[in-house]
């Protein structure tokens, strides 16, 4: 069964994956069973009763009891196990034991992002530590997102104006995927991100000193990271190809012309209030679909793509 798993489904990576496994398994050896089964009696009964000569009747079939019950029974029982097996697992994810881990996850067209406890914040990454309950309070800010981690295999709807939880709980350190799997606009297929399972005491580490700024590093360049990390490069290119919203190629000090407002160039205040008020100024030929990243990334970190932006010819 463990090589059926790993021939047919993502490598499983928390503790509810192998009942939700095991529930796949029997419904697929079940149906190929009953469909072999199927097949073979068609074929059987097509041959056994042909017609042999032109003299041969069709005789008068009534009915079966025994046959009727049957096969009105056992795939009763089939449903009843399968719905009893299913509610069972729903019921174990929708209810996180008492010392779970919270983290509230916001879905944003089209980026992740993730809170913690003691305030720290991630976008696109969900940072948790190993063989520790996970709960995640979500909520959606503009339309119906899905999270969804196949490794884990948890899925739970996203949804504006509401909560909704799933919990987890990894098993083994990495990277496992995530996806939104609910059609949310032109962006959707890039609106992923990665769970990075740690160690605890890494966990403990990022969660004191993850947000501080490597000061070995550019500026230029942790605005580059930055600029992935937040999922902007999904709108905005870098090379000066069309988009969702404008490319970062040669824009800085060029002027910008809007719908609604009249011409600016483009600097240091500019892109600040791109990215933190990002509807009050819409590009001509652009929509107003970019969020606001009001509150998720700082000052230093809107100097650093600043300074990224302006490397960009």
């Amino acid at each position: 069964m463990n090589r059926l798993t790993e021939y047919m489904l993502p490598p499983a990576r928390s503790t509810l994956a192998a009942e939700t496994d095991a529930l796949f398994h029997f419904i697929n050896v079940t149906s190929i069973i009953f469909l072999a089964g199927i097949t073979i009696a068609i074929i059987y009964f097509a041959w056994k009763y042909r017609r042999k000569s032109d003299d041969d009747v069709t005789p008068v079939i009534t009915h079966n009891s025994k046959l009727e019950i049957a096969w009105s029974v056992i795939p009763l029982i089939l449903v009843m196990i399968v719905f009893g097996w299913g509610f069972t697992g729903y019921m174990n994810l929708a209810t996180p034991p008492d010392d779970a881990y919270e983290i509230h996850v916001e879905g944003v067209s089209w980026r992740w992002d993730f809170k913690y406890e003691n305030g720290a914040t991630s976008v696109n990454e969900l940072i948790v530590p190993v063989d520790r309950p996970i709960k995640l309070i979500m909520s959606s800010a503009d339309v119906i997102h899905s999270f969804y981690v196949p490794d884990f295999r948890v899925k739970r709807d996203v949804l504006p104006n509401r909560y909704s939880s799933v919990w987890f709980e990894a098993t083994e350190t990495g990277e496992s995927t995530i996806f939104c799997t609910e059609y949310c606009g032109t962006q959707h297929s890039n609106m992923d991100g990665i769970v990075n399972v740690m160690s605890q005491d890494e966990f403990d580490t990022w969660l004191e000193t993850g947000t501080e700024v490597d000061e070995s590093i550019p500026p230029a360049e942790r605005g580059e990271a930055l600029v992935a990390q937040n999922g902007c490069n999904a709108c905005h290119s870098a090379d000066g190809s069309s988009g969702v919203g404008p490319s970062f190629a040669g824009l800085w000090g060029t002027e910008r012309t809007f719908e609604s407002a009249e011409p600016v160039v483009a600097d240091e205040n500019y892109i600040r209030e791109s990215i933190l008020e990002s509807n009050s100024k819409i590009v001509e030929g652009y929509d107003p679909v970019m969020p606001s990243y009001q509150g998720v990334i700082d000052d230093q970190q809107i100097s650093d793509i600043i300074e990224y932006i302006k490397t960009l010819e």
